[in-house]
């Protein structure tokens, strides 16, 4: 196993959820976001589109971060993720704007719905790339209008893939899950320490 001072983690995302989930396991990652445009990638298979879209945003980022002198004789890990939620077989990101938050909640609720999240991890000393993609179920409650235009005016769903953070007020109108929660939160915590491992470290390298 690598020494853990020798191993850098770079997540290629802005999310500040991701962030304090691997805070919360010892980690403490560089944030380095793609700002990479999801536009540019369209699939109708949700697996697919979350693990094109997380390699895009670590590709990226590693792009950026070859040829940068001071990283130079370091192992550099590079995590890029993406999530959606597919409900009745529509593939949800983030709502545009209010009004569309509003009707993606009308539509969720008393429903089951999936949140995939892609993973890529990006090995620069290696030039490995793993990519996988975690599937958990999400059983919404059977809320009112008035208690959706409630969450909706919070804001907090406005920035989240799936319209609702598990974290957060939208707890509230989740009933259960079946599959990894911190899946639903941005990144899958077990898939992740087992693509770590993949690449011959542990997750306690980094402690």
């Amino acid at each position: 196993m690598t020494q853990p001072n020798r191993i850098t983690f770079i997540l290629a995302s802005a999310s500040p959820a991701r962030k304090r989930l691997l805070e919360t396991v010892g980690i403490q990652p560089i944030i380095s976001p793609s700002d990479f445009d999801e536009s540019q990638i369209q699939d109708s298979n949700p697996v697919q589109l979350v693990q094109k879209l997380a390699q895009a945003k670590a590709e990226v980022v590693t792009q950026a971060l070859i040829n940068s002198p001071k990283l130079q004789g370091e192992i550099i890990l590079v995590l890029g993720c993406d999530s959606v939620l597919a409900v009745e077989g529509e593939i949800y990101g983030k709502p545009a704007n209010i009004e569309e938050a509003i009707a993606r909640w009308q539509t969720m609720r008393g429903q089951v719905g999936q949140l995939y999240t892609g993973h890529a991890l990006i090995n620069l000393s290696t030039h490995q790339t793993l990519v996988y993609c975690q599937t958990t179920n999400v059983y919404f409650a059977n809320i009112s209008d008035s208690e959706i235009k409630a969450y909706i005016a919070t804001g907090e769903p406005l920035n989240c893939a799936g319209c609702f953070a598990i974290e957060g007020k939208g707890g509230l109108f989740v009933e259960k899950l079946e599959g990894c929660h911190t899946n639903v939160i941005g990144l899958s915590l077990p898939l992740l320490r087992r693509m770590i491992q993949e690449f011959g470290y542990n997750i306690t390298d980094f402690w």
